[in-house]
C-alpha cells in the first residue's frame, strides 16, 4: 500500500474483475478521486486507453503525479461525470469497454478541512467539489427557505429531526449568518433531541450528506451519468457503479433495472407491440459490498455498494 495515498480503494478487487480488463480496451474511470481504481486499471493496458474524469482539479493534478509513467495511455479530463457523453463525443470516442464510477466523496477532500466537507474540523462553509461552480454550503444554508432546507435535510439525509433542524438553521441566520462547519455542526446538535445524541454516528453527519449532495446536485447528475455511459458502451461492455448510501443505491439500482428491461407490454396482448429489447443485463442481482478484511482496514467501505450490468 502506498502510504502517500491512504487507504486502497474501496472494492478494488472486485470492480477490476467486474471491469474484465482487455489490454487493448478503452475504459473510463468517471470518478478519478486519488487515482486508486485507476492506476490499478491503467496497469492492465498494453495498447489500451484509459479516460478518467474529475470535476476537483486537485485530483487530476495529483494522479498526473501519480500516474506520470503511466501517462501515455492515459487522458485525464476536467469534468463532471453527467457530461460523461459530451466528453467523449469531443475525443471521437463512440464506444468503451467498460466504465467505473465510485460515487464516495475522495478521502482528501474530506480530509482538508479547508474544503468545508467535515463536521469535526472547523473550516468556511463550502463542499464544492468543483471550486469553480457557483453555489457553496455557506450560500445554501443562509438563504434557502425553511421548506427547501427541510426538504433537503430529509430526503438526501434521510434525517428524521430535519423539521427542527431546519428551524434551527432559520432562527440563526436571523442574527447573522452561519460561516463555519463546526457553527453548522453544533447548531445541528442543538436542534436534536437527547436520544438522537446518544446514537453511535455524529449527530451531523446525515445534514452534512444532505447539503453536499445539495451544492453539488449529485443526484441528478447520476441520472445523466447513467445514461450517456450506458449509450457509450460497446455490447459486452461493462458498467460497475459503487454507492456510499441508499439514495445513490436506489437509483443506480432502478437505472440497471430499467436497462435489463424488455417488452413492457400489458401481459394480456398476444404479441409484443413495443418493440423494446433490454439494453444491459445485470451481472449482479444483488450489490457485492466489503469482505471483513476489507472493512478491518478501512472502515469507510462499511456502506459501499458495486452494482454492475453488461451492455447487450
Amino acid at each position: 500500500m502506498e502510504m502517500d495515498y491512504g487507504h486502497k480503494p474501496v472494492l478494488l478487487d472486485e470492480c477490476l474483475e467486474a471491469l474484465q480488463i482487455r489490454p487493448e480496451g478503452i475504459y473510463v474511470d468517471g470518478t478519478l478521486g486519488r487515482a486508486g481504481h485507476a492506476s490499478q486499471i491503467v496497469r492492465r493496458l498494453t495498447t489500451g486507453r484509459l479516460i478518467a474524469l474529475d470535476r476537483d482539479e486537485t485530483a487530476l493534478a495529483a494522479a498526473r503525479q501519480r500516474m506520470a509513467e503511466q501517462m501515455d495511455r492515459v487522458t485525464l479530463v476536467h469534468s463532471n461525470f453527467s457530461r460523461l457523453g459530451e466528453v467523449l463525443d469531443a475525443l471521437g470516442v463512440d464506444a468503451v469497454d467498460g466504465m467505473l464510477f465510485d460515487l464516495g466523496v475522495s478521502s482528501p477532500q474530506l480530509d482538508d478541512a479547508q474544503r468545508g466537507f467535515s463536521y469535526k474540523q472547523d473550516a468556511p462553509l463550502d463542499m464544492r467539489m468543483d471550486a469553480s461552480s457557483p453555489l457553496t454550503a455557506r450560500t445554501l444554508v443562509n438563504t434557502a427557505p425553511y421548506e427547501e432546507l427541510r426538504r433537503i435535510l430529509y430526503e438526501y439525509g434521510e434525517e428524521r429531526f430535519a423539521p427542527q433542524i431546519a428551524k434551527a438553521i432559520c432562527a440563526a441566520r436571523e442574527t447573522g449568518p452561519i460561516e463555519t462547519t463546526l457553527e453548522l455542526a453544533e447548531l445541528i446538535r442543538s436542534a436534536m433531541p437527547a436520544k438522537a445524541l446518544r446514537e453511535k454516528q455524529h449527530p451531523a453527519k446525515r445534514s452534512f450528506q444532505a447539503i453536499r449532495i445539495a451544492v453539488n446536485n449529485e443526484l441528478d447528475e447520476l441520472s445523466a451519468m447513467l445514461d450517456a455511459a450506458q449509450a457509450h458502451l460497446r455490447p459486452g461492455g461493462r458498467l460497475a457503479v459503487i454507492t456510499f448510501h441508499s439514495l445513490e443505491d436506489r437509483i443506480v439500482k432502478q437505472k440497471l433495472r430499467e436497462f435489463a428491461t424488455g417488452c413492457i407490454c400489458p401481459p394480456e396482448f398476444p404479441v409484443c407491440v413495443c418493440g423494446r429489447k433490454p439494453r444491459m443485463k445485470l451481472v449482479t442481482r444483488k450489490p457485492i459490498v466489503s469482505g471483513e478484511a476489507e472493512l478491518e482496514e478501512n472502515p469507510r467501505a462499511r456502506s459501499a455498494k458495486l452494482r454492475v450490468a453488461e451492455q447487450c
